[in-house]
């Protein structure tokens, strides 16, 4: 008591010193040091003390350098009370006086950091919020701690020392946040009262202004070491997580999941946080789950690891399958959502049905079926490959957890990478699989475990060598002493094609002999091309008959020789058989893969004859470049002449090469004069629902197969006459369903304004379709900002860009 009784003596006589700028400034500032180490430290300070203090340092900083004595002044700073040193040297640092310099104030505060000190003023507010301190104050410190590096970086602009770099300050922090816990610790166990919450405060600030990584980088690995067989230790941090504030919640929830390398662990580390919190509560079984999709499968691992380790937590498991399945059921979610978000929902659920156990089941088996039987519905008649996928294998998972016993579901899909992931998170991994970001002697052990596993499955499939004796055995035990006869020189017997067309239409229709009708298959691509007169005597008949061909035998690459002899007609007879495939496209009594067969063949058709005819034979020939080669043995002196001169030419660089390269054989444009006939018929009849054929309700796959139709019929038919009427129907068509529900219709649409805007001439846009563009342009403008498919994004920045192409193409050069 008689030595903290000195203090203010010695306080009062410092100040004095300073302000008469006296010589014995230091002496009066080294006898106040050596009173404040006797009373035991700036804890023993009491209110009065601290306010004297504050003022002797705010004396410090405006005394002229000259009545400040070097290294006393500095250590009043580093000795004092920590929160008030920090403050005072943070307003000198952002207005300092005449003679206190901006990188005085830098030195000092790196000091106060290398020593310690910020674990001392967090230690110090704890304290005081067990004996209910200033919340102002407390408010203004949590602010220049977790700021310092801003404060000190936007006053030194840049030539700050490496301490006040983010990713060295955050880590400092963590560890002094460390010992601050681990004076709470030893309180605790002193039977003393302490308050967590300001270490909290701080904990929140860092996380939400981005710098989770940096901290529990530091405060996870320490915290898992210690909770590991410490109940005090779990406790401290239950309460440290407890403790943060709702705004900052989620932040430092999603800081925990995404570094701790176990459910196990973050359970160890969060305890029953969702229980108790209800902020938490919604970040992990909402937030994190349905509002969010840019998480790791590690990170959906440990959520719903976490939630399933608890009997007090299991309820909410329970809970977040039922939501997760409601949301993968819905008809308006599977359209509207992207892609990558409904691959996040059905990780989501194989992952909660790994956790289940059979009383769980049992009691929420009728919900499943229900649920899996919406669902797979709604991802079926989706247009995305994808999409229907992920439905094919989440019901397949559903279907092996509900019917153990009986049949299951099983759909035919391939088997990649992505599907077997799926599939794998319907089993609990082992511990060392599920680590997002392990340290390393951790990552060691668990590569060191995988290849023993891999080894032991190794020898368990390796066959055991056959004895001598089985060989034996197995000879005497085979019945088989026949001789077999020599058939290497047999020959396959290749029955004839027909060699006209019209037996090959009466092959097809009515020939009972399947050797022939495989040969007549196989030849009519050909025979149909080689005749061109008489395939357009019956080139109608002929695709009716294929259109409705169906395959008879298992000859190889039936699908793709039918729609080849299929082109061959349509580029031979283009007219009256693109008039008959496109009125059968709307006509009743067929299918939707008839339907989805007359648009490619009309794409492949059309290609086809918008190219020249040496496009194919050009297009090999100059894939090889000629090189020279002189065979062994061959008289090479007469020629020698022509072989130097062709490894000149092969050597030399030409800007052009003149009249002596040979000119590419030029054709007129077939499609030209046929373009109207292949596109308008497409385009009139869509909104005309029929008995069996509905384009705007349930059959809008192939409605997004039209779209991309129609983009690429407009793009071949580039350069010609119809191709101005085309792009201003095309553009009423793409008007009337730009607001589609499905984002494969959607993608169609953006990619027929992608092409109408390269082959319509500008000129001819701005003349004929001012208005539909600007009206175009807004509705581009929306579709980048919001439409869920990224897709959809990508083409309608595109289309932006074209346009704004064509604009700075037509403004006038000035002079």
């Amino acid at each position: 008591m008689a030595a903290a009784a000195g203090l203010e003596p010695a306080l009062r006589e410092a100040v004095a010193a300073l302000e008469r700028g006296a010589a014995g400034a230091a002496a009066a500032l080294s006898a106040l040091r050596t009173a404040l180490a006797a009373a035991g430290g700036s804890a023993a300070l009491g209110e009065r003390e601290r306010t004297l203090f504050g003022a002797l340092l705010r004396s410090l900083a405006r005394a002229p350098r000259a009545a400040r004595p070097e290294g006393e002044w500095q250590r009043c700073f580093l000795e004092g009370p920590p929160g008030l040193g920090l403050c005072v040297l943070l307003e000198a640092l952002a207005s300092p006086g005449p003679s206190f310099h901006p990188s005085e104030a830098a030195e000092v505060l790196e000091q106060f950091l290398q020593e310690g000190r910020l674990s001392a003023l967090m230690w110090d507010v704890c304290q005081q919020q067990a004996q209910a301190g200033s919340p102002e104050l407390q408010e203004a410190l949590l602010n220049k701690v977790v700021c310092l590096p801003d404060h000190v970086s936007n006053k030194l602009q840049g030539k700050n020392p490496p301490v006040f770099f983010p990713q060295n300050y955050f880590p400092l922090l963590g560890g002094a946040i460390i010992q601050v816990l681990q004076k709470i610790s030893d309180s605790l166990r002193g039977g003393l009262d302490c308050s967590i919450s300001f270490v909290s405060h701080v904990l929140g600030k860092v996380c939400v202004h981005g710098r989770q990584k940096e901290i529990l980088g530091v405060l996870v690995p320490r915290l898992m070491d210690l909770t590991k067989s410490d109940c005090i230790w779990q406790r401290i941090c239950w309460r440290l997580v407890e403790c943060v504030p709702d705004r900052w919640m989620e932040a430092v929830v999603l800081g925990f999941v995404q570094r701790t390398p176990g459910a196990d662990v973050l359970s160890r580390l969060l305890g029953n946080l969702v229980v108790k919190n209800k902020k938490a509560q919604f970040v992990v079984t909402q937030k994190l789950l349905l509002l969010q999709y840019c998480h790791t499968t590690a990170v959906l691992q440990n959520l719903l690891g976490y939630l399933a380790l608890d009997g007090l937590r299991r309820p909410l498991l329970i809970k977040v399958l039922q939501e997760l399945l409601e949301t993968w059921g819905s008809s308006s979610a599977v359209k509207h959502s992207p892609p990558e978000q409904q691959q996040y929902i059905s990780k989501a659920i194989l992952i909660c049905l790994s956790h289940l156990k059979e009383p769980e089941m049992e009691s929420c088996r009728q919900e499943l079926l229900t649920s899996m039987m919406e669902g797979v519905k709604c991802h079926l008649d989706s247009s995305l490959p994808q999409i229907r996928r992920l439905g094919m294998i989440v019901a397949e998972s559903i279907s092996s957890k509900i019917n153990t016993d009986g049949p299951v579901l099983k759909f035919q899909y391939e088997e990649d990478d992505e599907a077997r992931e799926l599939k794998s998170l319907l089993v609990q991994s082992p511990p060392f699989c599920v680590v997002p970001s392990l340290p390393d002697d951790e990552n060691e052990k668990a590569g060191a475990a995988l290849p023993l596993v891999l080894e032991s499955d190794k020898k368990s499939h390796t066959a055991a060598p056959v004895t001598p004796d089985e060989e034996s055995d197995a000879e005497l035990d085979s019945d088989d002493d026949l001789i077999p006869y020599d058939m290497s020189e047999d020959r396959e017997l290749k029955t004839k094609a027909p060699v006209y067309i019209r037996d090959c239409i009466e092959v097809l229709t009515g020939s009972e002999d399947m050797d022939k009708w495989e040969a007549t298959v196989k030849a009519l691509e050909s025979l149909v091309r080689k005749n061109p007169a008489a395939t357009r005597e019956v080139s109608v008949e002929l695709a009716k008959i294929l259109l409705h061909l169906e395959e008879k035998t298992c000859i190889e690459g039936f699908v793709e020789l039918r729609q080849r002899a299929q082109v061959a007609v349509l580029t031979t007879d283009p007219i009256p058989v693109a008039k008959y495939l496109t009125s059968q496209f709307y006509s009743l009594n067929y299918s939707l893969r008839q339907r989805i067969d007359i648009l490619d063949v009309l794409v492949l058709a059309a290609r086809e004859l918008s190219y020249p005819k040496s496009h194919e034979k050009t297009k090999h020939s100059g894939a090889q470049k000629p090189c020279i080669q002189l065979l062994p043995g061959s008289d090479s002196s007469k020629d020698w002449r022509r072989i130097v001169d062709e490894r000149i030419k092969s050597k030399t660089r030409r800007f052009a090469t003149g009249p002596s390269q040979g000119e590419l054989a030029s054709s007129p444009n077939q499609f030209s004069s046929v373009a109207g006939h292949f596109f308008f018929p497409l385009i009139q009849h869509f909104d005309r629902p029929l008995t069996t054929f509905d384009l705007l309700g349930e059959d809008h796959f192939v409605l997004g197969r039209l779209v991309h139709t129609l983009a690429v019929l407009m793009y071949l038919a580039v350069n010609t006459v119809a191709v101005t009427a085309m792009g201003k129907a095309l553009l009423e068509f793409v008007w009337a369903l730009r607001f589609h529900t499905d984002s494969y219709v959607r993608q169609g649409l953006l990619s027929c304004v992608s092409s109408l805007l390269l082959s319509v001439p500008a000129q001819h846009l701005l003349e004929d379709m001012t208005e539909e563009l600007l009206e175009a342009q807004s509705w581009l403008g929306d579709v980048v900002e919001k439409d869920p498919d990224g897709d959809c994004r990508r083409l309608a920045l595109q289309n932006l860009l074209l346009m704004e192409n064509l604009k700075k193409k037509l403004e006038p050069v000035p002079s």
